[in-house]
């Protein structure tokens, strides 16, 4: 009953999370828009201290729109702070970690064969200590006078996050080691605008109120501002594919999936930058043909190896060499339900040493690693702790149901996407003996 409760509070959370993002993201994106889009006014604007003006049409109206240099004539009675895009967005993030991954941590976020935790409280404070201490050493670098140089700054960033990247695979399951480095991501994000956007946009405000003209501690929290823009800036799309990761198993459960994410990242980043230098009057196509370069050798790299469905032995074979309670020969090789095949019956199956043959009895084999690995899930009633309902409603109890969703269990159990975090421990050898007789179904 409390994972029936617990998928609720995820929908919630998931729907606040989509709301805020698309609003922080979306004025994300608008206001670097308009900020490089901005001109040079007319004089009489000019000496009202306006830097830049820009006319746009939309919705049936004329918008006239004026940046000052730094303050206006008079203060405004009204001003809104762009802020709770970016703490809804990351507030609600996080209780979205928390109910899918740490919530059911032996579901989403522990890989025995990675990290053997002792418990579901180890690999949570892992977890924690790996995000937040993440973010300090990002904060430590940011206020440094390394911070106060862009290409230094972004350069060291950037080193730190491939490590991250490798870092986040070795400790959690491959799904939450994309989900952490979007965590990371998205609260260096939020820390950038609570802890130094909004204060230096503050002690502006306040030397305008005042009538004082900003000293170099205003300058100085500008230019630290000023990078941490820039950082927001780049770390947009690979956020946003971060954040959809979890709909494509192909990506996270590659044998190298951190370096997909390493590739990923530095392929959204040279696209955000040529929208940049677009909004700037500078066409750069070379900023969007290296990236469609880089996507299409990535997708090359990662193609999956052609399955190979097992050959099917005919009954009378399979019957005379799978006779219960009798003494296999001795000149023999053994089937995926450890029943026994003559040699001389593979011979002229023309099957290879390399691949087990399947006959009508193997579907009880089978069946049994099915229900030992995946059933706990994919059934009518889930028996597996944090499950009230079988994942995408997929049940797998008969050979009907195998051939039924013959198509998702292939590419799932070959990706390497199911069993989730491989909970219930499927060997390599089941793995590939699922995938080749589900292909032959």
């Amino acid at each position: 009953m409390g994972a029936y409760y617990l998928d609720w509070f995820n929908l919630f959370f998931r729907w606040f999370h989509v709301i805020a993002g698309v609003a922080w993201i979306g004025a994300s994106f608008y206001f670097v828009w308009l900020d490089l889009s901005l001109r040079k006014p007319p004089q009489w604007k000019a000496d009202k201290g306006i830097s830049g003006d820009l006319w746009a049409v939309h919705g049936g109206g004329f918008y006239e729109i004026a940046k000052y240099k730094l303050e206006p004539e008079e203060m405004p009675k009204t001003l809104h702070w762009f802020k709770w895009e970016a703490y809804t967005t990351w507030l609600t993030g996080m209780a979205m970690l928390s109910i899918v991954y740490y919530a059911n941590a032996t579901a989403y976020l522990i890989d025995p064969s990675k990290v053997a935790f002792g418990s579901s409280v180890g690999a949570i404070s892992t977890s924690l200590l790996f995000l937040f201490g993440s973010y300090f050493i990002y904060e430590v670098i940011v206020r440094s006078h390394l911070g106060k140089n862009s290409f230094i700054f972004s350069t060291i960033i950037f080193i730190l996050l491939i490590i991250a990247c490798w870092g986040s695979y070795q400790l959690f399951s491959d799904r939450a080691s994309f989900i952490h480095i979007g965590a990371i991501l998205g609260t260096v994000m939020a820390g950038n605008v609570f802890f130094g956007i909004m204060p230096a946009q503050r002690a502006l405000v306040e030397c305008v109120r005042r009538g004082e003209k900003p000293g170099k501690e205003v300058a100085d929290l500008a230019l630290q501002a000023k990078n941490r823009s820039l950082m927001n800036n780049y770390f947009t799309l690979p956020l946003i594919f971060t954040m959809i990761s979890n709909h494509y198993p192909m990506m996270y459960s590659h044998a190298h999936g951190w370096l997909v994410l390493v590739f990923v990242g530095i392929i959204t980043a040279i696209v955000r930058h040529y929208f940049n230098q677009k909004h700037l009057d500078n066409h750069k196509p070379r900023y969007l043909v290296i990236p469609a370069v880089l996507t299409v050798l990535l997708i090359i790299w990662m193609r999956p190896e052609p399955i190979e469905p097992l050959p099917v032995v005919a009954a009378a074979v399979a019957a005379e060499t799978a006779t219960p309670n009798s003494v296999p020969p001795t000149n023999t090789d053994s089937a995926v339900d450890g029943s026994t095949i003559s040699t001389d019956a593979a011979s002229n199956a023309n099957i290879t040493a390399d691949v087990v043959p399947v006959s009508a009895s193997a579907d009880d084999a089978i069946m049994g690693v099915v229900h030992t690995r995946c059933s706990t899930c994919h059934a009518a009633q889930p028996t597996q702790q944090g499950f009230a309902a079988p994942p995408a409603g997929i049940i797998l109890q008969t050979p009907t149901d195998m051939k039924i969703h013959k198509a998702k269990i292939v590419t799932a159990v070959q990706t390497g996407y199911m069993p989730l975090g491989n909970l219930t421990q499927l060997t390599d050898k089941e793995r590939q003996q699922l995938v080749a007789y589900t292909s032959g179904l």
